[in-house]
């Protein structure tokens, strides 16, 4: 059985490629799934990409990957600085879990420089834009190829 990783997304990035370009760039949703297929097929995992607009979404979500994943890499957009249940179902996780974000938040707003996720994450990626997708799939898909 191939390792699973679950790629959720928060509020807003349906947008990329579209919502303020000058920090998230041009590159679209699809387009990075596409990317985070093709890093983890390299290693024989199976991506399950996803993205919400709602909080109960993504918890749930996070349940389900209790049961389906060995990962979740999770870029919760503007939960990230508000959400205690996405926090507290990341607690629940037993696999690997990394926050990512596209841009680096302490490098924006003050209000951006607070995570509620980070607490609950075994690592962080921010600032590297859109490529930062495949390049963290590519690490996790290594490191459970190697716990297998």
């Amino acid at each position: 059985m191939n390792p699973r990783i679950f790629v959720l997304n928060g509020p807003n990035l349906n947008l990329l490629g579209k919502r303020e370009p000058h920090i998230y760039g041009y590159t679209t949703m699809a387009d990075v799934e596409q990317l985070c297929r093709e890093a983890a097929s390299k290693h024989n995992a199976d991506i399950d990409f996803r993205q919400s607009n709602y909080e109960g979404q993504m918890v749930e979500w996070i349940h389900e990957a209790r049961e389906e994943a060995q990962a979740i890499v999770i870029n919760a957009g503007a939960y990230t600085h508000t959400s205690v249940a996405i926090h507290d179902a990341l607690k629940s996780f037993n696999g690997l879990k990394v926050e990512l974000h596209i841009s680096n938040p302490h490098l924006r707003e003050p209000f951006r420089h607070i995570s509620y996720v980070s607490s609950a994450a075994d690592s962080i990626s921010a600032g590297l834009g859109f490529r930062g997708y495949p390049l963290v799939v590519d690490l996790v898909a290594k490191k459970l190829a190697a716990a297998t």
